[in-house]
């Protein structure tokens, strides 16, 4: 059947399932007509599309229940409507190759090709090889059980001695299942859905950017720690502890040598010490 005249019989039905007499005429013709005799008239004529229509409104709720089941294992990107719209196109095969004659039902005949449209539309969505997502699931099983073993991650080399696979398939296996990981970052970030869904983009963190709350928190630090202290006695305090520079880096920066930076590091942090201790008995 070619994919226009099916174009065509769908928008007649939907317009038909969607009016109110469109509607009660099929809920009539489904109730006083028996299903035997409407696959007669189809298999009679396959151009009689109202038949045919008729035979997939009645049978569409088998495309849905198996839809949904194969949905509910996907990743939150697939929508559940793709599906439905590929087994559909399968429904329509099962739907032509059905023969009255051999005595089987059709809900148990048509379940393969449903599943099998379904299956074939998610393949054609993976942009990622079946052989490379099987090697890929070897390659996480190999790491579990060896690392089950060593109590650590194992080798290249002994990853290939466990899979029995030459050392370059390996590391060309471990490449490639990089690519298996990657997510869309247009993905929703949760299950949950609302008018605002937020997705994977959004909850990225910025590496590149400093917290605001521990850049405050750094400060306040800083401007305790050095309460009462001199211009270079707080260079060193914060050259030191907070940008871990080293007595011989501190002392070329303030132009002294690595032993007196140590002599008045020693002595800043008595100074401190003695000011806590009193500012306890203050309060």
């Amino acid at each position: 059947m070619k994919k226009m005249d099916y174009n065509q019989s769908s928008l007649k039905l939907h317009r038909r399932i969607h009016s109110k007499t469109g509607a009660e005429e099929l809920m009539t013709l489904t109730k006083t007509e028996n299903l035997t005799e409407i696959w007669e008239q189809y298999k009679a004529n396959h151009d009689n599309y109202d038949a045919r229509n008729i035979l997939i409104e009645h049978y569409l709720p088998i495309v849905r229940h198996h839809a949904e089941r194969i949905w509910a294992k996907l990743p939150g990107e697939i929508e559940l409507d793709d599906l439905i719209s590929a087994g559909t196109f399968g429904l329509i095969d099962a739907i032509n190759a059905f023969d009255l004659n051999r005595g089987v039902k059709f809900e148990t005949f048509c379940v393969t090709r449903v599943r099998g449209a379904m299956l074939d539309e998610l393949r054609a969505m993976d942009w990622v090889p079946r052989m490379v997502r099987s090697k890929a699931s070897k390659l996480n099983e190999a790491y579990k059980v060896l690392e089950g073993q060593f109590g650590r991650r194992p080798s290249e080399d002994e990853l290939a001695h466990f899979l029995g696979m030459p050392l370059d398939e390996v590391r060309q296996t471990i490449t490639d299942s990089y690519r298996v990981n990657l997510t869309s970052l247009d993905k929703k970030w949760n299950d949950q859905t609302s008018e605002n869904d937020v997705t994977e983009m959004e909850v990225i963190p910025d590496k590149r950017s400093e917290n605001p709350t521990e850049r405050m928190e750094r400060a306040e630090i800083i401007r305790v720690c050095t309460r009462g202290l001199s211009k270079s006695e707080r260079l060193i305090i914060i050259l030191y502890y907070f940008e871990e520079l080293t007595m011989k880096e501190i002392g070329a920066t303030l132009d002294l040598s690595e032993s007196r930076v140590s002599q008045m590091h020693s002595a800043i942090v008595d100074r401190i010490k003695k000011m806590n201790y009193n500012r306890r008995f203050e309060i």
